[in-house]
């Protein structure tokens, strides 16, 4: 007979491994610059004046909601949304992308400036909240 997931001896190990990536500096600062970013990209239509041009201000204010409430997903709870941390460096790059795909012929120094400058934190950030993760666990060996 199976072993419930819940009583599984390594998963108190497991919790354990992500509750220190997630008190690490490097997680808590790139955890902030995804809310950061996110917020500059949603806002940035109106702050920066290009909210006429209504498909990339809908874009940003998307995107870059849904960047600030994962960035605020994994500084509270990494163990549980550490498996969607992936999608923060795909929503950077769309980010950067979207500015010549989604503005047609309107795109202006701000819109691709604020894109650019928020994608890139966004992009970079991620992969800052996915590379804990990625680590081996101490005292694990390779083979």
């Amino acid at each position: 007979m199976s072993t419930p997931i819940a009583g599984h001896p390594d998963l108190a190990e497991i919790r354990a491994r992500y509750e220190r990536a997630a008190e690490t500096p490097t997680a808590q600062a790139s955890d902030g610059l995804i809310v950061l970013g996110g917020l500059f990209v949603a806002l940035s239509p109106w702050i920066f004046g290009f909210s006429a041009v209504g498909p990339l201000a809908v874009n940003n204010f998307v995107t870059g909601v849904a960047a600030a409430v994962l960035g605020l997903c994994l500084a509270a709870a990494y163990h549980r949304t550490h498996g969607i941390a992936w999608t923060c460096p795909v929503l950077g790059l769309w980010m950067i992308l979207s500015v010549f795909l989604v503005s047609g012929t309107s795109i202006t120094a701000a819109t691709v400036l604020c894109n650019v400058i928020g994608g890139a934190i966004v992009l970079l950030a991620g992969l800052g909240a996915i590379a804990p993760a990625m680590m081996p666990a101490r005292g694990s060996k390779r083979a």
